[in-house]
């Protein structure tokens, strides 16, 4: 499945230290894995729950696959499932929206409706 639109869950320290850049400077996990990890709409409260659960200061950044002209892998990964990975530099040009993420009393991310997610 290559949906058009993903997201990364980024952390606002992380975010910060790319004020000046014309691209984002990736997190200490995407450094270690050598690829900045993204999610779509259907993967991305797993995701969210299993590795920013409890985390404050976090922000939804949706990206444009349409904007990435390489470097963007699909890539199996949790129970085999395909995700988006970026293995260059994760430009800002690539960004539709960037939206500060609260959480609830149980730490839980309190996340919007996404594009590509489906609707009753």
């Amino acid at each position: 499945m290559k949906n058009r639109w993903i997201y990364h869950l980024s952390r606002k320290k992380d975010l910060d230290a790319s004020l000046e850049l014309d691209f984002y400077i990736p997190s200490a996990e995407d450094k270690n894995d050598g690829f900045v990890h993204f999610s779509t709409a259907k993967q991305l409260a797993i995701s969210a729950k299993k590795h920013r659960n409890g985390e404050k200061d976090i922000f939804l950044v949706e990206v444009d696959t349409h904007l990435i002209v390489d470097d963007l892998k699909w890539e199996p990964a949790r129970n085999n499932e395909y995700f988006p990975h970026l293995y260059g530099p994760f430009l800002k040009k690539y960004v539709t929206q960037l939206t500060a993420i609260p959480i609830d009393s149980s730490g839980n991310h309190l996340l919007p409706i996404l594009k590509d997610e489906p609707h009753e």
